[in-house]
């Protein structure tokens, strides 16, 4: 099974995050497979287990919740062109080129400035590690660059892509 994540930045640019047999972990902390510094995301938010008999989302607990299509979960079944929504970040999945590259819903991730920054979790709507600073200011940079260098464990959001 050949699965990813796709996430479209706020210019619409996309992103593909391969997913490897086992579990690939979402959060904060410096050893989740995909590092989220923002506060709305938990220290280990959540993994995404993938396997020849599909992938499963699995919340480890994250105070502001995991989101399968706008709906808080625990633990669940996630097919092809289902969205995860883990504090700002929206991903889709892709199995199998299914949903084709035309079919996905360009969903764009933002990053909430101001007041209400960190406020509850994006809505999804039509329109190996990764390190980066705790400074909440663009996480999106160094997932771009996880994705864009996928034998790169540690991405240094300070430099230029």
């Amino acid at each position: 099974m050949n699965a990813k994540l796709i996430m479209f930045r706020e210019d619409g640019s996309r992103r593909d995050f391969p997913l490897h047999s086992g579990a690939t972990t979402i959060g904060r902390k410096d050893d989740c497979t995909i590092r989220i510094p923002l506060s709305t995301v938990s220290r280990r938010h959540c993994e995404i287990l993938a396997g020849e008999d599909g992938v499963t989302l699995r919340d480890l607990g994250a105070a502001n919740g995991t989101f399968l299509n706008n709906r808080r979960v625990t633990e669940e079944d996630v097919e092809a062109g289902d969205q995860i929504v883990v504090g700002p970040v929206v991903f889709t999945l892709q199995v199998d080129g299914e949903p084709s590259d035309n079919e996905i819903i360009r969903v764009r991730t933002k990053i909430a400035k101001g007041k209400m920054a960190g406020k509850g979790p994006a809505r999804v709507g039509t329109s190996k590690h990764v390190s980066m600073s705790d400074d909440d200011s663009d996480p999106i940079s160094a997932l771009e660059a996880l994705a864009s260098s996928a034998d790169q464990t540690a991405i240094n959001p300070d430099e230029d892509e």
